[in-house]
């Protein structure tokens, strides 16, 4: 019922089974798998701090944060330090007292912070003991979750920057409104339908469609949404995150949670990636704000590429032409 590939942006490449959706997490993108094309409404952005490659087929606007944190995050070297450096800022995003700077900020940190951490099991001995007891499980999800999601996509990284069209996600309220409306019509838990977002598309950052035409914000196939969507839009949020609980229902998620997130993507990795996120948001909610404010990363023969907000690609573009003008 998905596709083949799909589209992530939580954090970047990952794999898909043959169910209804495409490539990224979310995150993710690392948890990103690529896709070939772009959605019919793709537009470009014009770049005012950039210049176009010589195929003019994609553009990108910076970050809105681009003026006031780099690129990508710099973390310490010490790992030891590094822990520290991630417990601060796991708690200045469950500070109410946090300003809207101190947030991207500490995200930005974080997610960089796990992305290193997924790819260096051999620094677990060193970091680990240096993570608050409070914030251990949401440490130890998250870090797991990496690792599942790295290994779901292969490990494979690219020379070319996805098709992609990078958006600003929806608000927030709005976001986690959906979950509970989704919610209550199904009996899916609010935190899995956010989780299924998370990794497909970032929280629907990651517009694209997948080489098997999978699309939306929770990567349906059209003939799977056909079924499941209720005459809705694959493109809405709200429409297409109510199918995503619908299929889950229909598959026996109340009666077996990893089963139902199975056939949603036949993976098992994917099912431990999304059963870690949703223990996070369910045992802490404000960890939502964190994910919330993750950029989306692509895995390239360069390293990651962050991909900013305003990036949009209508094919596959050369990565290093891409850094030669958004060097990260």
């Amino acid at each position: 019922m998905r596709s083949t590939n799909r589209m992530r942006s939580t954090h970047g490449p990952a794999r898909r089974s043959p169910v209804m959706r495409c490539s990224t997490t979310l995150f993710v993108v690392v948890i990103t798998l690529g896709l070939v094309a772009c959605l019919e409404s793709t537009r470009l952005w014009t770049a005012s701090t950039s210049t176009a490659v010589p195929s003019a087929t994609w553009a990108a606007t910076p970050s809105p944060i681009a003026t006031t944190l780099p690129a990508q995050p710099v973390l310490a070297a010490d790992p030891a330090l590094l822990a520290g450096d991630l417990a601060a800022d796991e708690q200045a995003l469950r500070d109410p007292s946090s300003s809207e700077g101190v947030l991207v900020a500490a995200a930005h940190r974080q997610q960089a912070a796990y992305r290193a951490l997924g790819r260096h099991p051999e620094w677990d001995p060193i970091v680990r003991p240096g993570i608050p007891p409070s914030l251990l499980e949401i440490y130890d999800r998250n870090v797991d979750a990496r690792r599942h999601l790295t290994a779901l996509s292969g490990g494979g990284a690219k020379d070319t920057l996805p098709a992609w069209r990078i958006d600003p996600p929806a608000p927030a309220d709005e976001l986690l409104g959906s979950y509970r409306e989704a919610e209550a019509a199904t009996g899916v838990g609010w935190n899995y339908l956010a989780a299924i977002n998370f990794v497909e598309t970032g929280l629907g950052r990651i517009v694209g469609v997948s080489s098997a035409g999978a699309q939306g914000p929770m990567q349906f196939l059209p003939s799977t949404f056909a079924k499941y969507g209720d005459g809705g839009d694959i493109l809405s949020l709200h429409d297409s995150i109510t199918a995503a609980g619908r299929f889950l229902a229909d598959n026996g998620f109340a009666g077996d949670h990893d089963h139902a997130i199975f056939r949603y993507n036949n993976s098992s990795q994917y099912v431990s990636a999304v059963n870690d996120y949703a223990a996070v948001l369910a045992s802490d909610p404000a960890a939502f704000a964190g994910y919330y404010r993750w950029d989306t990363y692509y895995q390239t023969t360069a390293g990651d590429v962050l991909l900013p907000i305003g990036y949009a690609a209508t094919e596959p573009i050369p990565v290093a032409g891409y850094l030669a003008t958004h060097p990260q």
